[in-house]
């Protein structure tokens, strides 16, 4: 994805509005990332699915992602807003849990946005002293979001059974989705029936086991289709698939397009 930071620049800075180019499913089909993230939202509305269950967002609300966290949101209408990438290695105390915040203070959104804008800015600066000028500026922002995180006891996202029932399987999901593995066999690791799962993911999130199963694995498929040159078969195996033919008809199934199509569409 293209942004608007330098190639060399330890964070990176994306406007919020570059995600809906290139179909929705880069925004809400389930995914994670590598590195920490945090996701601004300034404008607009949405629902976002994140540690196994859905809920709203709107303008000053910040998500904060630790690597490989699974989620997915939708942008209904225009949506604006920020999303700061940091480095895949950062030793500052970022929060060790995902974090949806809600800031309802005009001071609170001044200085949330005041340190995105500034870490952004030297993303695009060559002046001296710039890695360190960031990695200071990241600092500030991990500290600003531990605090923050305290005075917000609701940021808590599985206050619940069913709900730490749902992250832990989205996690396992995360950790696994390349290997094949079937909703079956996520129950049976987590110690329940199949339609248990289903249920508590129905009741978390809106969607059964099996089709946030799917979502993770077909996004994945996108993105190698997309960004690599791999022929189908190796994108099919790396996915655990038994054959090109069977991961070609369950591609068609859950897109619509078949992979060479998808392909050479987008």
């Amino acid at each position: 994805m293209t942004d608007i930071a330098t190639a060399n620049s330890p964070f990176r800075v994306v406007p919020l509005p570059r995600f809906g180019r290139g179909g929705r499913w880069r925004t809400e089909a389930m995914r994670s990332y590598s590195q920490p993230v945090l996701i601004w939202f300034t404008r607009g509305q949405g629902r976002i699915t994140l540690a196994g269950a859905t809920r709203g967002y709107g303008a000053h609300n910040a998500i904060f992602l630790p690597p490989d966290t699974m989620h997915g949101f939708e942008m209904s209408g225009q949506v604006f807003g920020s999303v700061v990438y940091f480095p895949k290695e950062y030793d500052q105390s970022l929060p060790r849990e995902p974090l949806h915040l809600r800031f309802r203070e005009a001071q609170q959104q001044a200085e949330l946005t005041s340190l995105v804008e500034n870490l952004q800015r030297e993303t695009v600066s060559d002046l001296v002293g710039r890695d360190r000028a960031l990695l200071n500026y990241g600092g500030l922002l991990a500290v600003w979001l531990e605090r923050q995180a305290v005075s917000q006891p609701e940021a808590e996202l599985n206050p619940d059974t069913a709900r730490r029932m749902a992250a832990a399987y989205v996690a396992l999901v995360e950790r696994d989705f390349h290997t094949g593995k079937s909703v079956n066999e996520y129950a049976a690791d987590l110690g329940v029936t199949p339609t248990h799962l289903s249920r508590v993911c129905n009741n978390a999130c809106g969607r059964p086991a099996s089709v946030l199963l799917a979502d993770r694995v077909f996004f994945e498929a996108r993105l190698k289709l997309l960004e690599t040159p791999m022929p189908v078969k190796t994108i099919a195996r790396e996915l655990g698939f038994g054959s090109a033919a069977y991961f070609t008809r369950a591609f068609q199934k859950n897109t619509g397009q078949t992979p060479t199509c998808f392909r050479k569409n987008s």
